[in-house]
């Protein structure tokens, strides 16, 4: 990827249009939103995979994330608290819990900021 400055921030181009990134979210997005959308959305995806695989049939799945910064110095991120919400056939908590620990193993986003962001995932199946 290359970066280029601009007024405010920086931008790339992507094969689906101009990514605009800058510490002021009314010119871009801002660094920690795309560190914490790609950490969710790779988590997503590996657990999508895992539960078609597994043959449970997925008809949705939504993550809400809360971030915990530390407030002071450079602000750093924390925590990361992903919370699924699984609507599927063939599931209950315990395979629930079985394709979360796959997720955590198996997400490239997770596995590189494991030892310096706290990620904790919990879920809740829709009843049917």
């Amino acid at each position: 990827m290359d970066f280029v400055m601009q007024e405010h921030g920086f931008s790339t181009e992507t094969e689906f249009g101009t990514l605009q990134v800058c510490g002021e979210e009314e010119y871009g997005f801002r660094p920690y939103q795309l560190l914490v959308s790609s950490i969710a959305v790779c988590s997503g995806g590996v657990l999508r995979k895992i539960m078609e695989k597994r043959r449970q049939t997925v008809h949705d799945i939504r993550i809400q994330a809360d971030v915990t910064r530390s407030g002071e110095g450079a602000d750093e991120v924390k925590k990361i608290h992903l919370h699924f919400f699984v609507d599927a056939d063939h599931i209950n908590e315990s395979k629930m819990e079985k394709n979360m620990e796959w997720t955590r193993k198996n997400c490239s986003m997770v596995q590189s900021v494991k030892d310096s962001i706290d990620i904790v995932e919990t879920f809740e199946i829709k009843k049917q």
